[in-house]
């Protein structure tokens, strides 16, 4: 696992070698962008509105596990 800052706040990412990608945590993402409090559940009720629109995010994928602010793989 890396951090990467922006605008000053600590982003989680991870290299994929084998596809040559950077992955961010969504969580760190929209703490930038919506400087909320509660992150994690800002991201929980957008992807529910979205759902209940019919307009669900672009890809349904897994989650990666990314080391935690208290160590943790979740």
């Amino acid at each position: 696992m890396s951090i990467k800052l922006f605008e000053q706040k600590e982003m989680r990412s991870v290299w994929d070698e084998d596809q040559e990608k950077w992955y961010f945590s969504i969580a760190d993402v929209v703490e930038v962008l919506t400087e909320g409090i509660d992150p994690p559940a800002y991201w929980r009720k957008l992807k529910q509105r979205l759902k209940v629109e019919e307009n669900e995010t672009l890809t349904n994928c897994h989650s990666l596990k990314m080391r935690s602010y208290d160590e943790k793989m979740r």
